[in-house]
């Protein structure tokens, strides 16, 4: 869900103000599924699987092209 009025429009988790860049950010540093709930417990697995799948569908509508380096 994006809103401007919250995080200036980036995607949150409903109801909270985590941003689903902020999530995918904890994954990326190396937490598991349960630091993330035992730390932010205003949200739930059910939450975290809308954050996935939410990432999924972006990728799945970028177009990618393969760039060579130069030299």
């Amino acid at each position: 869900m994006a809103d401007p009025e919250v995080l200036v429009g980036k995607p949150i988790i409903k109801g909270t103000r985590l941003s689903v860049d902020f999530i995918l950010s904890l994954f990326a540093e190396g937490w598991t599924e349960s630091q993330v709930l035992e730390n932010y417990p205003q949200i739930d697995m059910d939450d975290l699987k809308a954050v996935f799948a939410f990432a999924q569908a972006c990728l799945a509508e970028e177009d990618y092209v393969a760039l060579r380096k130069l030299g």
